[in-house]
């Protein structure tokens, strides 16, 4: 199988490449990229006026799939993956069962090779059933093609429990990725603690039960030399707390997801659980923080926390609705609205959060569009609008806090290892 993609603008940061090129692409491989391919191809894609990116790599994505496959499966997660222009992601560990050991993440595995539409890499747990208490076989999930850990959805509490995971991590050369809340400061909360949390007489989740263990969890990394990764960072302390750690030499990078920077928490004021998130929506300050942090190079990532549930989850008073929202389809249409337009970022330093940033990160071959690598590709029309509905999202859950909402951007065509697995 062979595909000629002609005259569209490629935007490949990794290469430090933005000029109209036509890429040829055979079997599984980009073969060349240059001007004025001539060659035969089984398939020829007009790219004229659009923007040809390496495919998307996703951090953070809930797959749901062993054990809640009513919410979502890796069938219909990659799916929904191919309609942004995903083609790998990162499946959290926040399954049942957990990706604890590795049975576990044999079984998933198999799933993945049966039926994922895309590349999915298996993210393990820190601990025994994410439960904070033992910590799992992190040296055997390594074995078995693990190149995360997370307890992802809950952070550990004990210090010395997870300063002796990141030596761990360290020894088997997995990155540790940390959800820094800390519970004791949270609680039972549900939206963002401020004026808006007294108005609506709902429980508040403050700043300070994000940045305090982001802190922490930094400390413990420059202790043990460790890598880490923090995950879904919503306000403007965590960000000033990052940049100053980076700065003084920590091994330390760190995402943010698109409706940390398009929406505030006065998207609640409905009182509609699309809306409830963890860390949830916060203030307009901290908005613009996380931009800025796009902008300066502080956040490395752009991640959706892809986090599908089902109606009865959703559809029920606030306060025992579940946390989270699907962002597959609309990740990068969020990011070309919210970040192109009021020129946060060009469309170069956009795809670097999106493409080569997380391949380093993860420490993948993928992310670039480089001669002789594997052929992902997103083609992109960067400012056609279309409106986000619920009856057309792909993915088995809906709960998409954009829903009714025009973005600008359409993934045109997604190209996974050669081969078109979506076409608009």
């Amino acid at each position: 199988m062979s595909i000629l993609i002609k005259s569209g603008r490629v935007i490949d940061p990794a290469n430090k490449i933005d000029a109209v090129l036509d890429i040829l692409i055979e079997e599984d491989k980009i073969s060349k990229v240059a001007k004025n391919i001539k060659a035969q191809a089984d398939s020829i894609i007009d790219a004229a006026d659009k923007i040809v990116a390496p495919g998307l790599i996703d951090m953070h994505v809930h797959l749901r799939q062993p054990g809640r496959e009513d919410k979502e499966t890796v069938a219909t997660a990659t799916a929904a993956a191919t309609r942004g222009g995903v083609t790998t992601v990162l499946a959290m560990p926040n399954t049942n069962p957990a990706m604890d050991c590795l049975e576990n993440a044999e079984l998933l595995k198999k799933i993945i090779a049966k039926d994922a539409r895309i590349n999915v890499l298996i993210c393990g747990t820190i601990t025994k059933g994410r439960l904070g208490k033992e910590l799992s076989a992190i040296l055997e999930l390594k074995k078995s093609g693990v190149c995360a850990i997370s307890d992802d959805g809950c952070s550990v509490d004990s210090d010395e429990l997870m300063f002796a995971a990141l030596k761990e991590a360290k020894q088997a050369g997995v990155l540790t990725i940390c959800h820094s809340e800390d519970k004791k400061i949270s609680g039972n909360g549900v939206i963002n603690l401020g004026f808006n949390s007294t108005r609506l007489g709902l429980r508040g989740i403050s700043n300070e039960s994000e940045y305090k263990r982001v802190a922490r969890d930094i400390e413990l990394a420059k202790k043990s030399g460790a890598s880490v990764h923090i995950a879904h960072v919503s306000c403007r302390q965590s960000v000033e707390i990052i940049g100053k750690a980076r700065k003084n030499g920590v091994k330390l990078t760190c995402e943010t997801s698109p409706h940390y920077f398009s929406l505030t928490e006065d998207a609640l004021l409905g009182y509609d659980t699309n809306m409830k998130m963890n860390p949830p929506l916060r203030s307009l300050e901290d908005l613009v923080a996380i931009k800025q942090g796009l902008k300066d190079g502080t956040i490395d990532t752009i991640a959706s926390d892809h986090a599908p549930h089902t109606e009865n989850e959703k559809d029920i008073e606030f306060e025992r609705a579940e946390f989270g929202v699907v962002g597959l389809e609309t990740e990068l249409a969020v990011s070309i609205t919210e970040l192109i337009n009021s020129k946060i970022l060009d469309w170069s330093k956009l795809f670097e959060k999106f493409t080569s940033n997380p391949a380093r990160i993860l420490g993948i071959e993928r992310g670039s569009l480089s001669q002789g690598g594997p052929a992902d590709v997103a083609i992109v029309s960067g400012g056609k609008e279309w409106q986000v509905k619920k009856d057309e999202l792909l993915s088995k859950s809906k709960n998409s806090a954009f829903l009714g909402r025009t973005l600008k951007g359409t993934v045109d065509y997604t190209i996974c290892n050669g081969k078109i697995v979506y076409k608009r």
